[in-house]
């Protein structure tokens, strides 16, 4: 009988040769990888939003790759797709949009150390680096922290844009705390209704406005006094108070000035403050912009678990439907947040 030895070169071709053909099977599939996602070609409409496949993404050496469960619509994405931050991000199509996200870590680069495969993270996006609108997004280690326990992958990815913004502007801005007051313009959306509990969380009182169909939403939320805009306005109730945060802009912030006490501080996430008007106070002011960071949304994790924070997710559409999305938080009279909804809820 012929017998092949496993040190002869007759042995070793034939399996030098499958193993070869296995590696570049492998590197074809890994670049004819696909996924689903949101992508727009060039600004405009409602009707430049495409569902398309796309290559899958693959993390750098420092970034973490998630697959999305869900993502969350905000009113910058509806900024963004029309064109107005043009000047900041550029031309750089095709463009998958989404500036949070909640999902499972898919894979790590090398340089990650917090947090591993299988870990539930919810995340926060640069204007450079978003994409929460597909099936995978990459991220940054300090735009990522741990998916808070309490809450639902959709109710989780409605917090780190809008849940950061409040808290940004609240604590770390105007350094709100117990015993001051705070007027919240805009209560019942999604930058405001976290806004008026985590104002709660600081032992303030909350003054916030919002229209008759959301009085007893921001009530809820924890306002002490809720303000019906379309029929009273907010100065005959709002005297003398520590910090302003203006989600509207235009005429409402001009009124603002005029309620906030000395050395009081105004923070407007639509427009540019009025110095003159500052001065003329004695008051101070910030156009805000926030930007993610870990320990922040460490921090809203916490008081979600505590149960100190409840984020209100009131619509949810698949990626099919983001057009219809986007139009819904583009009205500015969205309750709460809307949310895609891209993968099932993973049980257990």
């Amino acid at each position: 009988m012929f017998y092949r030895s496993r040190s002869s070169p007759q042995f070793f071709v034939p399996v030098l040769i499958c193993l070869t053909l296995l590696v570049f099977r492998g590197l074809s599939q890994a670049q004819t990888a696909t996924m689903k996602a949101v992508v727009i070609h060039s600004y405009g409409g409602p009707d430049v939003l495409k569902v398309e496949d796309v290559p899958r993404l693959v993390p750098k050496e420092d970034e973490i790759l998630i697959r999305v469960i869900a993502a969350s619509v905000n009113p910058v994405d509806v900024a963004i797709r029309k064109g107005y931050l043009a000047e900041l991000i550029g031309d750089k199509f095709p463009l998958i949009l989404g500036m949070d996200a909640a999902g499972v870590v898919e894979k790590t680069g090398a340089k990650i150390t917090k947090v591993k495969v299988g870990d539930s993270v919810y995340a926060f996006f640069t204007l450079a680096g978003e994409g929460g609108y597909g099936q995978f997004v990459t991220a940054k280690e300090d735009e990522v922290a741990p998916k808070p326990k309490a809450v639902t992958f959709a109710q989780a990815a409605s917090v780190p844009a809008a849940g950061s913004t409040a808290w940004q502007v609240l604590v770390d801005e105007a350094k709100l705390g117990a015993g001051q007051t705070v007027l919240i313009h805009g209560g019942s959306g999604g930058v405001g209704h976290f806004a008026i509990q985590i104002a709660k969380a600081c032992g303030a009182k909350v003054i916030a406005t919002a229209s008759t169909a959301n009085q007893d939403f921001i009530k809820q939320m924890g306002a002490d006094v809720a303000v019906d805009y379309t029929k009273e306005k907010f100065e005959t109730v709002a005297k003398d108070v520590d910090v302003v945060l203006d989600m509207a802009g235009g005429e409402t912030l001009k009124r603002s000035y005029d309620v906030v006490k000395k050395g009081g501080i105004i923070v407007t996430i639509v427009e540019d403050v009025d110095q003159k008007a500052l001065d003329a106070h004695g008051i101070r002011g910030v156009a805000f912009r926030s930007a993610p960071k870990a320990s922040v949304l460490e921090a809203l994790g916490r008081l979600i678990d505590a149960k100190k924070v409840t984020p209100v997710v009131t619509q949810t559409f698949p990626l099919s439907e983001i057009a219809k999305a986007q139009e819904q938080i583009a009205t500015g009279h969205t309750r709460g947040k809307i949310v895609l909804q891209v993968a099932d809820e993973p049980k257990g």
